[in-house]
């Protein structure tokens, strides 16, 4: 796994921003109306850069490397493992606007089982990327099923996309809901409506 401590750090113990970057970023200030060589605007680029390489951070993570410790004895525990109201933000790959929720995360242990963080982890290393909401969902469902091996894997994310609240039909207070079951909360209703229930839906 990689990530940004990877890179030598200037002199000022921050992160080097290339020209070419920093000028991509004067073109768009330019563009957008305003003079990137006012006072205001003189450090913007490098700062828009690193907080760039930060939102996206998760290009430089293993997601499946979260759930790589796993726990066998958990004294016959076998029912549901809910973790929910997770805060996360993401950026949408279509206009690179902030994705802002909360994910409910929720699978059923066949022979072990995981830290609860190890669960927010694998959400945030796949929302810290350009994104849309259905693919994430189904990458952070498909991430537990295919590495802790359940019965079960329930992901719920309700979130709020600026790309429509600050631009376009500019409608604020409007959540995007969406899911992704699989093993035995996709086959048995019963287990599907208990984990919907608990995570209130």
């Amino acid at each position: 796994m990689g990530c940004d401590h990877d890179h030598e750090l200037d002199e000022n113990g921050k992160l080097p921003v290339p020209d070419h970057v920093q000028e991509a970023i004067r073109t768009l200030i330019r563009w957008s109306g305003d003079d990137p060589q006012r006072e205001g605007l003189l450090d913007t680029p490098a700062r828009v850069a690193r907080a760039w390489k930060e939102y996206c951070q998760g290009y430089n993570e293993d997601p499946a490397y979260h759930l790589s410790r796993q726990f066998a004895e958990v004294g016959g525990y076998n029912e549901l493992v809910l973790l929910k109201d997770i805060p996360f933000q993401s950026h949408c790959e279509h206009h690179m606007a902030p994705i802002t929720g909360k994910a409910a995360i929720a699978y059923m242990p066949k022979d072990s089982v995981v830290g609860i963080s190890k669960l927010a982890r694998v959400l945030h290393a796949y929302a810290r990327r350009l994104q849309i909401q259905e693919r994430l969902t189904a990458e952070v469902a498909q991430c537990i099923w295919e590495n802790l091996k359940p019965h079960g894997v329930a992901v719920v994310i309700e979130a709020q996309h600026g790309c429509m609240t600050g631009r376009g039909v500019r409608t604020p207070g409007v959540g995007m809901v969406t899911s992704r079951l699989m093993g035995c909360f996709l086959d048995d209703n019963r287990s599907r409506k208990e984990v919907l229930s608990l995570m209130g839906y």
